[in-house]
């Protein structure tokens, strides 16, 4: 009986024991799962915030004259780029703005296609034969772009209005006064059109890649970059970004965006 007894008593520890390590190794299998779920996630999360804050120019085949319809050649295979939140991150509705981005060997296109509910406008005298300084103070879309990404403190801005009008800058905030570098010339173009039957205004710019960059135009150059809107009198005004700065100024390179040049579709390298 004893022996029985014994024999029962290590069968029955045994079937615990198989219980146990049963209940802890799929205790130990899900906590597995979980951390590899989690970092699945949080690996996806890192990529689409990546993705955000990269945008894509595609290669045009050729330089193509400067317009303003989004259906033509030279916009119609760019990839949209949206904007629709403020300088915090917050969305501004009602505003959401597309911009396409092309590039040939010479030149990178910039088309804004901008909403609004009302124009605040620079009042007369305006000219769109020479550059306008203080442009920022009115309606505008601007682009700024950069190539030194060790000292990002130094890039170019460029500016157009509704009505054509344009600036261009080289910033460089390690000086107290930046806006000095409005007498920067870069060669920029611009052109300009307000549909008020839609409230929509458009804006391109063919910037010369050279003014931005040392490097020659290639597939695969990265540069940093930003895009900002002011829209609307000062009683009225919003700032929509592309990536929101987080402080009082669009001027904060530390949250600059990339844009990289890409070739068209069926292209060796994107």
């Amino acid at each position: 009986m004893d022996e029985d007894f014994e024999c029962a008593g290590c069968i029955l520890g045994l079937k615990n024991a198989i219980s146990f390590g049963s209940v802890f190794m799929h205790g130990l299998a899900r906590l597995l799962a979980i951390t590899v779920l989690s970092c699945l996630v949080l690996s996806c999360t890192s990529v689409l915030a990546a993705d955000r804050r990269t945008t894509l120019a595609v290669e045009a085949p050729q330089d193509l004259p400067l317009n303003t319809e989004p259906t033509s050649p030279l916009w119609s295979e760019a990839t949209p780029v949206q904007m629709e939140k403020n300088g915090y991150g917050k969305v501004v509705p009602g505003f959401r703005t597309v911009v396409r981005v092309r590039w040939t060997k010479d030149n990178l296109y910039f088309l804004f296609i901008c909403p609004y509910d009302e124009l605040n406008l620079k009042p007369a005298p305006f000219t769109t034969d020479q550059e306008t300084n203080q442009l920022w103070n009115w309606d505008v879309a601007e682009v700024f772009l950069g190539s030194d990404f060790r000292d990002i403190k130094r890039y170019r801005e460029f500016e157009i209005s509704p009505r054509g009008e344009w600036i261009d800058l080289d910033i460089d905030l390690h000086k107290p006064h930046h806006e000095e570098g409005w007498t920067w010339n870069s060669g920029f173009e611009v052109s300009a059109r307000i549909d008020a039957a839609a409230h929509t205004w458009y804006g391109a710019m063919r910037i010369p890649y050279a003014s931005v960059d040392s490097r020659p135009a290639a597939a695969g150059n990265k540069l940093r970059m930003n895009l900002f809107r002011s829209q609307g009198p000062p009683s009225n005004q919003h700032e929509i970004t592309w990536q929101p700065p987080m402080t009082a100024t669009f001027h904060t390179p530390e949250r600059f965006g990339i844009l990289k040049l890409v070739k068209r579709a069926g292209g060796t390298q994107r």
